[in-house]
């Protein structure tokens, strides 16, 4: 009588005692072509409309037209761009959308980083209730603080007219403040750097303190230079969120000067009509500076999401 082995009966019993290895990779490249195939479905997934508004955007009004709708230009049309960029000042609205965009994330940036670490290493009475309080922000769907948010701007004592009551001006209504303001902090940005200052140990800051250091050094030198993966996924996020934002710029400014790129591509849509060849080269290169970004600060990106998850 054969007594089986406990590792033949861990792998399955003594049918598997010889090879019990290639059981095993035989299971594991079977897993991996699954996992792979719905990699590979959800990759083709996410870039289809990327593709279709590429090809869009070499089209001919005529090809556009028919139907059904052909997936490859018969005619390869790349003046389109550049009769997208001479229909409106897109060099403004890109500097415009540049400019709130590299505002909010300095913003969010160094008052995040500040008052995550102080959430994160500083102990004060409330610091938890604060702490949920911030959480709680993170489930408020984000247009439901439209309204609020404009009657601030739009009352804005002492500003645009308005008297200290805030009554009788516009306030901050199509200024700088309204588009660079409002949108220059998150509760989710705090969330993050709080995460990523517990994860440090402590010790640093007592051997800081032993030289001498004070709250603020411990903060800029010490622990916030560990810290870049969380540095660089909050000024991915908020630059996109930024350069993304079409209602708020929307609602808040009414000059040319101050339009940014999301609401300038407006001006191919009309009411009985869409120049679709124009919009789609319009928002495809309003799309490549964040796939840019995104390919340059992919690996912080991950380290962080990754990092903030575990902790």
């Amino acid at each position: 009588m054969t007594i089986p082995t406990a590792r033949a009966i861990v792998i399955g019993g003594p049918a598997r005692e010889g090879k019990p290895g290639a059981w095993y990779r035989r299971r594991s490249t079977h897993n991996s072509i699954i996992l792979n195939a719905f990699l590979m479905l959800g990759a083709i997934t996410m870039l289809t409309p990327f593709v279709w508004m590429v090809l869009t955007s070499l089209k001919s009004p005529a090809e556009l037209a028919q139907f059904p709708p052909t997936f490859l230009p018969e005619e390869w049309v790349w003046s389109n761009y550049t009769e997208a960029l001479n229909a409106a000042p897109f060099g403004l609205y890109f500097r415009n959308s540049l400019i709130i965009a590299v505002s909010h994330t300095i913003i969010t940036i160094l008052m995040g980083a500040m008052a995550g670490y102080a959430l994160a290493r500083i102990y004060f009475r409330g610091r938890e209730f604060v702490f949920l309080a911030f959480v709680a922000m993170l489930m408020i769907p984000t247009y439901t603080k439209i309204v609020p948010q404009f009657l601030m701007v739009k009352f804005m004592p002492l500003f645009g007219g308005n008297d200290i009551m805030g009554q009788g001006g516009t306030g901050w209504l199509d200024t700088w403040w309204a588009l660079i303001i409002p949108g220059g902090l998150s509760a989710a940005s705090i969330f993050l750097f709080r995460q990523f200052y517990l994860s440090l140990p402590k010790e640093l800051e007592e051997a800081a303190r032993v030289d001498g250091l004070n709250e603020f050094r411990i903060f800029a030198q010490i622990y916030t230079p560990l810290i870049k993966p969380a540095i660089a996924t909050v000024g991915l996020l908020t630059f996109q969120e930024s350069w993304n934002n079409f209602l708020w710029p929307l609602l808040v400014t009414r000059s040319e000067d101050l339009r940014v790129i999301q609401v300038g591509l407006a001006v191919f849509q009309q009411l009985d009509n869409t120049q679709w060849q124009y919009l789609m080269a319009g928002t495809t290169l309003a799309t490549v500076p964040m796939v840019l970004l995104f390919i340059f600060a992919q690996k912080y990106f991950i380290q962080g999401f990754t990092h903030a998850g575990i902790k």
